[in-house]
């Protein structure tokens, strides 16, 4: 992994950096690689950014109860989620045009989860088709939906995924229209020529160069739960709701029929101001009850982040903008490095709470006072070279 001058993909080339030893390392070697206003794309948030700098506040606020003499030499990080083994519990969440981080694209990024024995939930806007990721994976694949005005389309989507293999469908149940997200405003962002999202066509397909102008003419604005059941009906697959965060959606969601519930505030990048991640986990699992599996989205940066969401009721978590920042920092290896490390740290994590399996780590893991403090104000924008814990990191329906 080098630094110096930009490369025609945004890469870097020069001197070597240090290898990445954390995630937030992962993103300082991305800022560097990506062209500015890529990088706001990626790490930006919905307005003035308070729930984006939220969602890692909160988990900078868990305190872990630690164990003397656990007495566990390796433990098991797997998980079981809707029949399938996953070696930890941590997948790569939703994110759009993996091409904007590196060439290599979706693929590069579900051959690395695979690897790793992790699976990769696939955008709806992703940069290569539904075909060729699952021709690159070997980890469970789930699909991303956004419904649009045209169902026709999004059913279209939902037949390929299932006869390419894909294992469940996320259906984002927060984004009728995509939020205002500032940076990209004052960027005049648009996404390169070059990238396109690779699955769709025609109506779907048309101006998606801007994405927060696109959302409001394609997207169907009156969805409702019905369209759950009608997903499992033409697909056969379980389907998850990604975008809850309240007790009464996570009673919806459940009524209707969805195999479960990934508690997720799009990254911050939808209605600013609403709890983070960790924050909003406690009261959706306990109107769950159990009868579907929870997970979340959103702050994920560490190995003990992933053992607090499990402490408060989650069974996995997903990361988004980590993965593109790795990406863009090493293409495929680079993924594969950051999954090694966060899995790594997790492992260490549950020795020093002293659990040998994920199924026992529980609340009395976390020292009181639970997280939960108030939202901070808006982080001024981090320097050229540096990317504080709480600066925006990133994720387009993606934690």
């Amino acid at each position: 992994m080098t630094s110096a001058t930009r490369g025609p993909a945004g890469a870097a080339f020069g001197e070597p950096d240090p290898e990445p030893l954390t995630l937030d390392d992962f993103a300082r070697l991305a800022r560097r690689r990506l062209p500015p206003e890529v990088w706001d794309f990626i790490a930006g948030g919905a307005g003035r950014e308070r729930t984006l700098a939220a969602n890692e506040a909160v988990f900078d606020a868990v305190r872990l109860r630690p164990r003397a003499l656990p007495g566990v030499d390796e433990p098991d990080t797997s998980v079981e989620l809707l029949g399938a083994r996953w070696a930890a519990p941590v997948g790569i969440a939703p994110v759009a045009y993996h091409e904007l981080a590196h060439p290599d694209g979706e693929p590069a990024t579900a051959a690395a989860a695979g690897a790793l024995g992790l699976p990769l939930v696939v955008s709806t806007f992703a940069s290569r088709t539904l075909e060729e990721v699952a021709h690159a994976a070997s980890a469970p694949l789930w699909l991303q939906l956004y419904c649009f005005r045209d169902h026709g389309t999004t059913l279209d989507l939902v037949r390929r995924a299932r006869d390419s293999g894909y294992q469940a469908l996320v259906l984002t149940v927060d984004t009728p229209f995509t939020g205002r997200r500032l940076r990209d405003l004052r960027n005049g962002f648009a996404v390169p020529a070059h990238i396109t999202p690779a699955n769709l066509a025609g109506s779907a397909a048309a101006g998606s160069a801007t994405p927060g102008a696109h959302s409001r003419l394609a997207f169907d604005r009156g969805l409702d739960w019905s369209f759950v059941a009608r997903l499992h009906a033409v697909s056969g697959l379980p389907v998850l709701a990604k975008g809850v965060l309240t007790a009464a959606d996570a009673e919806a969601a459940v009524r209707a029929g969805v195999a479960g519930v990934v508690v997720s505030n799009h990254g911050g990048r939808q209605l600013d101001g609403v709890p983070a991640t960790l924050e909003a986990l406690p009261e959706v699992v306990a109107a769950v009850r159990g009868r579907v599996p929870v997970l979340l989205d959103g702050g994920v940066r560490t190995g003990a982040d992933i053992l607090a969401a499990l402490a408060l009721g989650a069974r996995a978590v997903l990361v988004g903008r980590p993965a593109l920042y790795a990406l863009a920092a090493g293409g495929g290896s680079g993924v594969r490095r950051m999954l090694a490390l966060l899995t790594a740290e997790f492992a260490d994590t549950m020795v020093l709470t002293g659990h040998a399996t994920t199924g026992t780590i529980g609340p009395d893991t976390l020292s009181p006072p639970r997280p939960g403090p108030p939202l901070p104000g808006p982080p001024p924008p981090p320097g050229p070279t540096t990317v504080p814990r709480t600066a925006p990191h990133t994720d387009r329906s993606h934690g």
